[in-house]
């Protein structure tokens, strides 16, 4: 058990969330409302809870708002990075910030998605989980059939010793990935591009066998289209009673 936390993470809220139109023409996914709460806060109170000192949060998409929205906040402390000039994707925003995010691993988290917590804090488990002599990327993941709102067939293979293996296609995983994991700055120390994805650098490592996976204690919510948040708000709803 490592007696690690990261001090430092990376929130991706700069998407156009075009699957959430008609209401994210007016507002950016991120400050949706669920349960009275803008998502993108459900996540930071859990990593200010965590000791998390440090939030990096992009903006693209009606960027303004979320700037106002976070201005008085204050734990973590937030620093915006503006992609208001070109959107980066995951990996590219990562690499615009890179030296904000220093030396050590760092936090990853969507934005469009967090989780009714269990009896162990999720984020304090991961964190806990991780080992750098093993590890070059971890993931928090949750079960696929007992997720809300997955509407696609799973991400990963878990195995006994905690190594995730991508989906074979045209086969339904028992794990989804839940937009939350640990990363080591490394990985991008050398990449050149100004925009690219994430994704490739999570299949990277688990052919090397250094992808892990730490599975989630609670109930993951996926609200990634309008439909999803009455479904999200009635099994915190349940969750509570």
């Amino acid at each position: 058990m490592s007696s690690f936390t990261p001090a430092k993470a990376m929130l991706f809220a700069a998407g156009l969330g075009a699957r959430m139109r008609p209401l994210t023409d007016r507002i950016p996914k991120p400050l949706i409302k669920v349960a009275g709460k803008a998502m993108i806060d459900h996540m930071l109170d859990r990593f200010a809870t965590a000791g998390v000192e440090t939030a990096i949060v992009n903006v693209h998409h009606l960027a303004d708002q979320i700037e106002t929205h976070l201005a008085d906040r204050h734990v973590p402390n937030i620093v915006i990075s503006d992609e208001r000039r070109k959107l980066l994707d995951q990996g590219g925003g990562i690499s615009k910030v890179l030296p904000l995010l220093g030396l050590d691993p760092f936090f990853i988290c969507n934005t469009d998605a967090f989780w009714v917590e269990g009896p162990r804090e999720n984020l304090r488990r991961l964190a806990a989980a991780w080992n750098p002599e093993t590890m070059d990327i971890l993931l928090l993941v949750a079960a696929t059939t007992a997720s809300v709102g997955v509407d696609w067939p799973g991400d990963f293979l878990l195995s006994p010793d905690g190594r995730l293996s991508k989906r074979p296609e045209r086969e339904v995983a028992p794990f989804v990935y839940t937009g939350v994991g640990i990363l080591k700055p490394e990985l991008f120390a050398r990449e050149t591009r100004e925009v690219y994805g994430l994704a490739p650098f999570f299949f990277e490592a688990a052919a090397r066998g250094r992808l892990y996976g730490q599975r989630l204690d609670g109930l993951w919510l996926h609200v990634g289209v309008p439909q999803a948040i009455e479904e999200a708000e009635r099994m915190i709803m349940r969750s509570v009673l």
